[in-house]
């Protein structure tokens, strides 16, 4: 498994700096999130992660027909689900271990229609014991803001205690 390349193409905004770095182990792990053997969705999406730092992740979304409308944009349903996709590293960095994430509640605001890569944003706002909540922005190739997204996730038990019946 190739572990892809952070993109040389960066919006005119990032949030990046605003988050500690994670260590070199933890990172290259979530750098290689969605490129798995097995093709869950946000591989057959093509989402592809950038940068992941605690708290905090950018991927981009290479535009292809197959994530376009007729018209020649990129599909609302692409854009969630970039939106909701994007803040599953930065909310599980934060635990040593796996844990079941699922989404509770997503609103998305559509700014402006995409013909290029989206470049996307998200990170934790709060966290709760078990709710935490994540602020995203979508943005094209040129850095233009094309969405935001306010995403709240419930963190589950560790894997191991869930799949036990603990």
């Amino acid at each position: 498994m190739v572990t892809p390349e952070p993109s040389t193409t960066l919006p005119a905004m990032t949030h990046a700096d605003r988050f500690e770095p994670l260590p070199d182990e933890v990172r290259d792990r979530w750098l290689r999130f969605a490129q798995w053997d097995t093709t869950y969705f946000p591989k057959h999406v093509g989402l592809v992660v950038e940068d992941v730092r605690q708290d905090y992740c950018r991927m981009r979304l290479p535009f292809r027909t197959e994530v376009s409308q007729p018209q020649g944009i990129v599909h609302g349903g692409a854009v969630a689900t970039a939106a909701d996709t994007v803040v599953v590293p930065a909310i599980a960095t934060h635990y040593a271990e796996r844990r079941r994430l699922s989404t509770v509640d997503m609103s998305v605001q559509f700014l402006a229609p995409v013909t290029s890569d989206l470049v996307i944003e998200g990170w934790v706002t709060k966290r709760g014991r078990s709710v935490v909540f994540c602020q995203v922005e979508v943005r094209d190739e040129a850095g233009e803001l094309a969405a935001t997204a306010h995403v709240v996730y419930k963190v589950g038990r560790p894997v191991e205690e869930f799949e036990a019946g603990r």
